[in-house]
């Protein structure tokens, strides 16, 4: 490992210090004369700085995502969706994850908050985080393994304004470039300086108290050397209004770019400090299989069960001895980025390629986890079942009280009451990549590409996991203190928090690893034909170490129940050592059936290697989880006419090496893991029609026929909620969480004036049917929302928006208790996840120099 380490530092320096040497070379190509000299070629020039980013839909666009050297939409045969930033703005995105929507197959469901979003990908089998999702900045992943337990990457970016355009794609060919992602990749390109200065200012206020001020400046410092700086900064309570800061915090985004004759070099950094709201399932009533409704007491579209009450707490069983946490902090993140490209051309056909990230910081998650269903304080006391959260107690025995900030008063025993994990997740992470790529042109119209992709990156974790609070079971929870009477001897059942236990599952662990690969890549235009194949070796070397765990009493004080048998680290580490080798590759063919229409026909074989958290943490040393492996066959049609644009796309997607481990009521493994797979058919469309000048009809739309497969057994569970043991089979069940029609459909018109012009839309989205688990047990039903906005542009400087989602008030829902297989409701209640309820925002800009 100590050689890979310093084989990856030592190549990682030759790279960068390659672009800083350039700098030279690019300042002298700056200053020759040119009169006679022949004139330079595109191909060393930055292709991220040729693309028209206000032509996110039109064929002619030049995309640089998915391919060597960067290509025209239309030639691209693969999914693709762009969007610039005024699309972007559009779309209302609630968060970077949010934004995804905007490209059909993917779905990311936002009713977690800004961050820690679940996202779905047609015919993937996830389910949770985003382990088939790759975030990009300037084409450089943001860390080497698209997700952890309880990060993925969406959560250490924020959208505003220093941000051009996007470019989603899906499979294809990302199986083979930058990390060999097989599922997603969403790469957001920065703006940069230019000769004239350009800028913007803009204040907004929305609905739930929302004040955000967002800016960007770019300008020119000297003769082909230019610069940008800008960010936001915005407090909001939130939706759902937790009594404290719901999402506060900013960044701050600057560039340094520079243009020769023969190429560009360009350096970006970023500092992000943001805490956002973490949001737990709620109750709601289940009326049959799919039919929901409020739960008495609580608002389902604003209501929340974090509160002031329970914002600040001592977690005894933290590594280390103890921890103060807050709730206020969420799921938030404390990144800086430094980043570079360099483009260049070195003639006689070769250009050279070089990115590189440097990012580190810590994504700490603080939030409540659900654990079992809502029951009266007397039942939870007495009658309900331990296997199902209760306690048992003897009859009439216990004292309960309010405790935290106001607290004092006994509790009725007719109060609903439930507990829920109080979880604290401490994550630093550390992380380096450079992707280093050289082409030469062969002959005419056959370009080969050869590229290194190095990335070192670590992880350093403390987790206090468990941590059962015992509160009332309504919006802004209050904690409750228990003691009972046992013959005679008083004993707490909880400490003076509410706490129940002082975790179940409280681990100190550092990770490290590296991946290396290697790709070669060729591209051959033959008339209006465009073939390519890609092929990449990628090795991915891990380490984990993780301590183990001993029960101890914390006091050794038998009557405090709850700090009696608390894990704790005891010195000693389990390690575990990954090491895989694999081979991926893609070819596809593009025919331009005109200069507006083309078909294209793809094929693909990827791996997805384990993470630190998923696949080695708990495995052994030569016994972790094989790799989840992809084979993808795709077609497509894209099309452009001033009346209609189509970009439509059929798959079958084959997926094996899913792991399911069975568990019992307390969570212990119980048995070998289950492997299965995954099969899937479906249609991605994203089209528009102008039928009269001003009027716009556009629609994101997929169907999706997938199923898990490859595996005939039934899989065993106990269910914590209902205390039932069963055996279910998978085999032929839909894919969860992923509904099977998801569509979009925003009709738009604009009404210009002597004065600039008004654009009003309206959205409306449709979620079809989609089940919780595996198991297809729990049926989410199906929802629809309105979504709409007015965007009046005043001259060439002034720019008013009012913007709001889910105007209706739709109740919906993305997710139930995902700690639980199989149905998540007893007694006609559940715990899930619905929409936020209607959220209004206004923007004011002022605009300069565009």
């Amino acid at each position: 490992m100590s050689n890979n380490k310093q084989m990856t530092r030592l190549i990682l320096s030759a790279a960068i210090a390659g672009i800083l040497m350039s700098a030279t070379a690019m300042a002298q190509d700056s200053t020759q004369d040119t009169s006679a000299t022949a004139t330079p070629t595109t191909a060393g020039k930055n292709p991220a700085r040729q693309a028209n980013a206000k032509a996110t839909t039109n064929l002619q666009q030049v995309v640089v995502t998915g391919s060597a050297t960067g290509v025209k939409k239309i030639d691209a045969s693969y999914m693709l969706t762009t969007a610039s930033a005024e699309q972007i703005k559009l779309a209302n995105p609630k968060s970077t994850a949010d934004l995804l929507k905007i490209a059909p197959g993917l779905w990311p469901e936002s009713t977690g908050g800004q961050t820690g979003a679940n996202i779905e990908i047609a015919g993937f089998p996830g389910g949770g985080d985003a382990p088939f999702n790759t975030v990009q900045m300037m084409g450089s992943p943001l860390y080497g393994m698209p997700s952890l337990s309880f990060f993925e990457q969406t959560s250490i970016f924020r959208l505003d304004d220093t941000i051009e355009r996007v470019e989603i794609l899906q499979g294809g060919p990302s199986v083979v470039f930058a990390d060999g992602q097989i599922g997603a990749t969403e790469n957001f390109i920065l703006k940069q300086g230019t000769e004239t200065p350009t800028g913007s200012i803009g204040v907004t206020y929305g609905s739930e108290n929302l004040k955000r001020v967002d800016g960007f400046y770019g300008f020119q410092i000297a003769p082909n050397w230019y610069g940008s700086i800008g960010g936001f900064y915005r407090d909001s309570d939130g939706v759902r209004d937790p009594q404290f800061p719901a999402d506060k915090g900013g960044q701050l985004t600057a560039t340094l770019t520079h243009d020769s004759d023969r190429g560009t070099m360009m350096f970006y950094a970023r500092a992000l400090n943001d805490k956002n709201q973490f949001i737990t399932p709620i109750p709601l009533i289940q009326n049959g299989t799919d039919n929901f409704s409020a739960y008495p007491g609580f608002d389902p579209l604003k209501d929340t069960y974090n509160s002031k009450y329970i914002q600040h707490v001592f977690l005894a069983g933290y590594p280390g001895g103890g921890t103060n946490a807050d709730l206020a902090n969420g799921r938030g993140a404390k990144m800086n980025f430094f980043g570079g490209n360099f483009d260049y051309d070195l003639g006689d056909g070769f250009t050279l390629s070089d990115k590189f990230l440097f990012d580190a910081g810590d994504v700490d998650t603080n939030a409540l986890f659900s654990g079992s269903n809502p029951a009266s304080l007397n039942d939870e006391l007495y009658n309900t079942p331990t296997g199902q959260g209760g306690f048992e107690l003897p009859a009439g025995s216990a004292t309960a009280t309010y405790t935290g900030p106001g607290g004092g008063g006994a509790v009725d025993p007719n109060q609903s009451v439930i507990h829920q994990g109080w979880w604290y997740i401490h994550k630093h992470l550390k992380n380096v990549n450079n992707d280093f790529r050289l082409s030469k042109e062969i002959f005419e119209g056959n370009t080969l590409t050869a590229g290194v992709y190095l990335a070192h990156y670590t992880m350093d974790d403390k987790w206090a996991l468990g941590n059962q609070m015992l509160m009332t079971n309504t919006p802004n929870a209050r904690p409750i203190m228990v003691s009972y009477n046992d013959a005679g001897t008083i004993k707490q059942l909880t400490d003076n928090q509410g706490f129940l236990d002082y975790g179940g599952f409280n681990i100190a662990q550092h990770g490290t690893a590296t991946n290396k690969a290697f790709y070669l890549s060729d591209s051959w235009r033959v008339g209006k034909w465009l073939f390519d194949a890609s092929a990449r070796l990628e090795n991915q070397d891990a380490t984990n170490n993780v301590c183990n765990l001993t029960n101890v009493p914390l006091d050794n004080d038998p009557n405090t129940l709850y700090n009696n048998s608390v894990p704790v680290c005891n010195g000693s580490f389990a390690r575990t050592n990954y090491d895989k080798t694999h081979t991926s590759w893609t070819v596809g063919a593009n025919y331009e059936l005109a200069d507006n229409m083309s078909v294209y026909v793809r094929a693909n074989k990827g791996v997805h290697f384990a993470d630190f958290d998923n696949g080695i943490r708990g495995a052994t040393t030569g016994n972790t989880a094989p790799l989840q492996k992809i084979q993808n066959f795709e077609g497509g049609f894209k099309y452009q006419s001033d009346l209609i644009y189509a970009d439509i796309s059929v798959y079958h997607k084959q997926f094996n090496g899913l792991s399911f481990q069975p568990t019992d009521g307390a969570g212990t493994p119980v048995g070998a893991p289950a492997l299965y797979g995954s099969d899937s058919k479906g249609i991605n469309l994203a089209g528009a029609i102008t039928p009269v000048e001003n009027l716009k009809f556009m629609l994101v739309a997929n169907y999706l026929d997938g199923h898990y497969s490859h595996n005939n057994s039934c899989f065993k569970f106990t269910n914590v909620v209902t205390g039932v043991s069963g055996c279910q089979f998978i085999n032929g069940e839909q894919l969860q969480r992923q509904p099977k029609v998801r569509y979009m459909f925003t009709p738009s018109y604009r009404i210009p004036f002597a004065w600039g012009d008004v654009t009003a839309f309206v959205t409306y989205t449709h979620v079809g049917a989609h089940t919780q688990d595996q198991s297809g047990l729990q049926q989410l039903g199906t929802y629809h929302t309105y979504d709409f906005g007015v965007i009046a542009n005043i001259q060439q400087s002034w720019q008013l928006r009012l913007q709001g989602t889910n105007i209706t008030n739709e109740l919906g829902l993305t997710e139930s208790n995902s700690r639980i297989f199989g149905t998540a409701v007893s007694g006609g209640v559940i715990l899930a996840r619905p929409l936020e309820g209607r959220e209004v925002n206004f923007q004011v800009k002022y605009l300069f120099g565009s």
